[in-house]
């Protein structure tokens, strides 16, 4: 591996190449998304589907947050509309999209800018960051490409780019305050404008597209000339990141209880903890000794297990089956198998199988 020296912070002749270079990229090659303005367009985006955008996209690829994005924006046209839905419509809607506490402060979040602002989305990052729910990067992001307010929006694949374009050698989670540190020094100017909101829609689709975390497409990057860690021969190996601590696995049974007419038994799991709020199947807890306690008595018989991984976990969770009644939300099993998060959907479709 050839040796790079690399300075503390980039050139304002640096900064300026490769910020106009990238730029010029972005102007022909940016990504049609439904929630974008096309780059240059001097006028605004909706900061309602800007923010929303956002939240659906923390964890969740573009391609899966598309669809629920565009059932949510038919459904709940404004902000103020999602804040007058249901909460259970909204968890129902989010159903498949994982990080149940997001849609939870979506909600919460919502209902602020409704009431407390008069269903108008603030345009500076301090007051957005004012708003329950909203972090750092969100506040970043919607004011720089709602609002196109100078920030400083920081995803993984701006991570990704400047570990690259500098050949940062300190591992992630630790390099986070560098490569933050990095692209604010990319973040020009102190007006509003069409550039600061073109800027770190351009750095992520450069990650996105072209500087991807496996197989970089270096001969196609338009900023390659100033990238340090292609000069090292291993793009590939930026950001370096710490090995991950083995996930611990978990046991549990979901209880799938049929009514004999089309009907089965959910429930409203509570508002805190792992997929609070949703409806889901009866179950033991999850562990690894789970509590062989079915929900009512019945004539139960095993129907195979199903495999599901959480962030901090995996689960292997076995689905038991019976004909019932008892006080729980009877829902149509299509209905079901449409709304329920992944991990009932597998288990309640494993049930209906067996």
């Amino acid at each position: 591996m050839v040796a790079v020296p690399i300075p503390d912070m980039p050139s304002a002749e640096t900064v300026a190449r490769i910020r106009a270079v990238l730029l010029d990229w972005y102007a022909v090659q940016a990504r049609t998304l439904v929630w974008r303005t096309p780059p240059g367009v001097e006028r605004r985006p909706d900061p309602y589907r800007v923010w929303l955008s956002e939240v659906m996209l923390q964890q969740t690829t573009t391609p899966h947050a598309t669809p629920y994005f565009l059932a949510f924006t038919t459904r709940w046209p404004t902000v103020n509309d999602l804040a007058a839905a249901q909460d259970g419509d909204v968890m129902a809607a989010w159903a498949g999209l994982g990080y149940y506490a997001r849609a939870r402060n979506l909600l919460t979040c919502a209902r602020a800018v409704a009431s407390d602002h008069g269903g108008v989305f603030p345009d500076t990052e301090a007051a957005l960051l004012n708003l329950p729910g909203v972090g750092a990067y969100t506040a970043a992001a919607v004011a720089a490409i709602a609002f196109g307010r100078p920030a400083n929006v920081v995803d993984g694949n701006v991570e990704r780019v400047m570990a690259r374009l500098f050949a940062v050698e300190t591992p992630l989670p630790a390099a986070r305050p560098r490569l933050k540190a990095l692209a604010a020094r990319f973040v020009i100017g102190d007006q509003s404008g069409a550039e600061h909101a073109d800027w770190p829609q351009a750095l992520m689709d450069l990650g996105a597209t072209v500087c991807r975390p496996k197989s970089p497409l270096c001969d196609s990057c338009p900023v390659a000339f100033g990238c340090a860690a292609l000069a090292t021969g291993e793009p590939g190996r930026y950001p370096l990141k710490v090995k991950k601590a083995e996930r611990p696995h978990r046991y549990g049974i979901a209880w799938v209880l049929r009514d004999g007419q089309g009907g089965v038994a959910l429930m409203r799991r509570p508002d805190k903890g792992l997929l609070g709020g949703m409806l889901g199947l009866p179950t033991s807890d999850w562990g690894d000794n789970p509590d062989t306690t079915p929900p009512v008595p019945a004539d139960w018989r095993e129907a195979g297990a199903v495999e599901h991984v959480f962030t901090h976990f995996s689960l292997t969770l076995a689905v038991h089956v019976a004909a019932g009644e008892g006080d729980f939300v009877w829902t149509a099993e299509a209905e079901a198998l449409a709304g329920l998060p992944t991990v009932f959907r597998k288990a309640l479709d494993r049930g209906l199988a067996g």
